[in-house]
């Protein structure tokens, strides 16, 4: 639902210097890479159907599939539900001798106005793609996540969302998704390599029941699970985007 603009522009003030595709300027950046790689098979042990454990990703198209990079064995694979949807799902894959393993399937919301593959500041669109997961934070501490981890109130959350909904605890545990940033910096790193007029501080964070100008959110129990289960050494990423986006 779009709300009328008076509340878009508070969100947009109470965010501005947190994240959630805020447009403050950067100090340091790098832009955003992902490797194209050829899909890799290896063959299911017996008992095992590929339907259990595909060799690809389930859902993705070529042109997608070619950007997760080779060394990848974690996807957290983010599917909205329409174009200018703002809700989502999110199902973790970790690759294993079999194939891809899926995870639960978790509910989620993107931004306001869906997606698209061209974010710009302030578009209230989430971008597509495929973007490293490298750094976490948050208002509470580290929960033993492997994520390089940013502990400290520049995660406070204030203000209201889209609709009225609390904006409180929004940055209690983020992952920043390296679109546009540096990583292996905070994610209160604001410099942005593709100009601030490209967006930035996009997260994966805790839900508030409500869409977001341009991350993904998930409840924060899923949240917490999310940060201990990623590994820095299995080189995950964040594949993202509406289903008929993914799936060319």
């Amino acid at each position: 639902m779009i709300t009328h603009r008076p509340r878009v522009a508070f969100l947009a003030a109470s965010l501005l210097l947190t994240g959630c595709g805020g447009g403050a300027v950067a100090t340091t950046g790098h832009a955003p890479e992902s490797a194209a790689a050829t899909a890799t098979t290896s063959t299911p042990t017996p008992g095992i159907p590929l339907e259990v454990a595909p060799q690809q990703l389930p859902g993705l198209g070529p042109r997608t599939w070619a950007q997760v990079p080779s060394d990848t064995r974690q996807a957290v694979v983010v599917t909205g539900s329409g174009k200018n949807s703002s809700r989502s799902t999110v199902v973790l894959y970790e690759r294993s001798d079999v194939g891809w393993e899926a995870g639960d399937t978790w509910p989620a919301h993107n931004a306001l106005r869906g997606w698209t593959d061209h974010h710009r500041a302030g578009d209230l669109r989430s971008p597509i793609g495929v973007f490293t997961l490298t750094d976490a934070g948050g208002l509470l501490r580290d929960p033993g996540t492997r994520l390089p981890y940013d502990h400290g109130v520049g995660f406070t959350a204030t203000g209201t969302g889209f609709e009225g909904e609390p904006l409180a605890g929004s940055f209690d545990y983020v992952i920043a998704i390296d679109y546009n940033r540096k990583p292996g910096t905070t994610p209160l790193d604001w410099t942005r390599p593709l100009g601030a007029g490209r967006g930035g501080g996009i997260w994966l964070h805790v839900d508030h029941d409500g869409p977001t100008q341009g991350c993904v959110s998930i409840a924060k129990e899923h949240m917490k699970e999310l940060l201990l289960a990623l590994d820095p050494d299995l080189h995950p990423v964040v594949v993202m985007g509406d289903a008929k986006s993914l799936a060319r």
